[in-house]
């Protein structure tokens, strides 16, 4: 199976995928069987090298090409994404164990951020200032920053490089992308459609990928100053060693790390609401969301009936853990071996402090590298250390708390600050949690009566603390991609000076 979706996605044949004896090169598993799907050949610096070089060559030309005429580039690349949309979904499923709709649903945001990037495209706009002297103008213009340094995770192996990429193209800039080495044929297979559109348009070398280890690749692209922007999405370790390096030649970083991300449930919520969106946000991607849901603070007078609730949603979910790829799973695969370990470390840690698990807690039985998603309980008045560790697995840790002022304190006493949420029909409290003073949630995402997880392209994503800073996305995410210049127009006829300066 596997074989024939390479083959309809036109990568069977890609050199990639046939290296040569000797040649480095990684095997890409299937997580939900634990079975090789291909065997990918890592480049070296030298084929880093070229892709750099090819990139910084196509800018030179495409910066020049009109903003508009870009859109309709990056137009033509969503539908061809479109267009393979359901073979990019399954091998989004095959190569990191999302289930089905989840896997179509990271092709479809490709299809989204195009569309968005085609609007902005006849945007693009700068100000135009009063002067103080007379016939003068003061005008900001935004230009294209260069060839931009794109590195992803596992998790989203598609739609976060799509973020930057279409984003990146419309503004003039040319893209090289290093993938996860856990997920290098979505990788292949989504460069190859953006890179054969811009081809046949006229446009090559706009989309470069470089595949290969971090002290061989990584690290070049991190220290190379014809990269001007890096945009780096993993763990909060990673992206304190991409923020260095980068500060270091004084570069630009787009940082999205880690989430710790928790849902506070209030005497005032309507839990037919909220339980839903707490179970997704929590089981979603089998927890390998940086979105995910890993806390739930929920008052006490509530506790009980809240994790009763959930207790009997996660009986309806544990019975639809399975192949990503059937139709009616709910749970997919942890993307490997390690991830699994990690999940008994965490479940050990969280029993040793005093936790009680209330659902699932093991591996799940069966062939692949599944557990069973997880509800930890905390004795009241204790916060779990290990709660405030993100571990990339389906644990969702639930806290009480008394007062609302404790509620916020806990969901903001984390390194990560990502994405937060609340379920009240009280407005004191909703208000409180998104003031306008920096008081409330201290994330980059906050949502009221919706879940942590799951957010539209419109919003710029991202978060502060440890989570990096960056926005992706929607909004103004666009000016990560483009320089600022102002500029002053003088059609007086003679030359006057700024603050009444007199220089005869």
């Amino acid at each position: 199976m596997s074989h024939d979706l390479l083959k309809r996605l036109g990568i069977d044949t890609d050199p990639r995928l046939h290296p040569k004896a000797g040649q480095p090169s990684v095997v890409t598993e299937n997580p939900a069987t634990g079975e090789p799907i291909a065997t990918v050949a890592l480049d070296d610096a030298a084929a880093y090298e070229r892709q750099a070089a090819a990139c910084v060559a196509a800018f030179a030309s495409w910066r020049s090409v009109p903003a508009p005429v870009r859109g309709q580039l990056v137009r033509s690349i969503g539908d061809a994404f479109r267009v393979h949309k359901a073979e990019l979904g399954e091998l989004v499923s095959l190569e990191v164990g999302k289930i089905r709709a989840e896997g179509e649903g990271e092709i479809q945001e490709i299809i989204d951020i195009a569309d968005f990037a085609v609007g902005l495209s006849r945007q693009l706009p700068g100000q135009v200032f009063p002067s103080e002297r007379a016939r003068h103008r003061i005008i900001e213009q935004w230009l294209p920053l260069g060839p931009v340094g794109v590195i992803s995770a596992f998790n989203f192996p598609a739609a976060v490089w799509a973020w930057n990429a279409m984003l990146a193209a419309v503004c003039g800039d040319t893209v090289l992308w290093k993938p996860s080495l856990l997920a290098p044929l979505t990788a292949i297979a989504c460069n190859r459609i953006a890179a054969k559109v811009a081809a046949d348009m006229g446009h090559p070398g706009i989309f470069g990928l470089v595949i290969g280890a971090d002290a061989e690749v990584g690290e070049r692209m991190v220290a190379d100053r014809r990269l001007p922007l890096i945009s780096a999405t993993g763990s909060c370790r990673m992206g304190k060693r991409v923020g260095r390096v980068v500060a270091e030649r004084l570069g630009r970083c787009l940082l999205e790390l880690g989430g710790n991300n928790a849902v506070i449930v209030t005497p005032d919520a309507d839990l037919k609401l909220a339980i839903p969106a707490i179970v997704f946000g929590a089981v979603g991607t089998a927890g390998q969301r940086c979105t995910t849901t890993r806390r739930l603070i929920v008052h006490e007078s509530l506790a009980d009936d809240v994790c009763r609730r959930l207790a009997e949603a996660y009986k309806q979910v544990q019975g639809r853990i399975g192949d990503p790829l059937a139709a009616g799973t709910l749970v997919g695969p942890l993307i490997n071996a390690r991830a699994v370990e990690q999940f008994e470390h965490a479940i050990a840690q969280a029993k040793a402090q005093g936790g009680a698990v209330l659902a699932g807690g093991r591996r799940a039985p069966r062939p692949g590298h599944f557990v069973e998603p997880t509800i930890v309980r905390a004795p009241a008045g204790n916060r779990l250390p290990i709660a405030a560790e993100e571990t990339f697995a389906p644990i969702l840790y639930v806290l009480t708390y008394r007062t609302f002022g404790e509620a916020l304190a806990i969901q903001n006493g984390v390194e990560q600050g990502l994405s937060s949420a609340i379920f009240s029909n009280n407005l004191l409290e909703t208000e409180a949690f998104l003031a306008a003073d920096g008081s409330g949630s201290d994330c980059g995402i906050a949502n009221v009566n919706a879940g942590t997880s799951g957010a539209e392209i419109g919003g710029a994503f991202g978060g502060e603390k440890e989570t990096g800073g960056g926005r992706e996305s929607g909004s103004d995410s666009w000016k990560a991609y483009m320089r600022r210049q102002t500029t002053v127009v003088n059609y007086s006829g003679k030359l006057e000076l700024a603050q009444g300066i007199r220089f005869e």
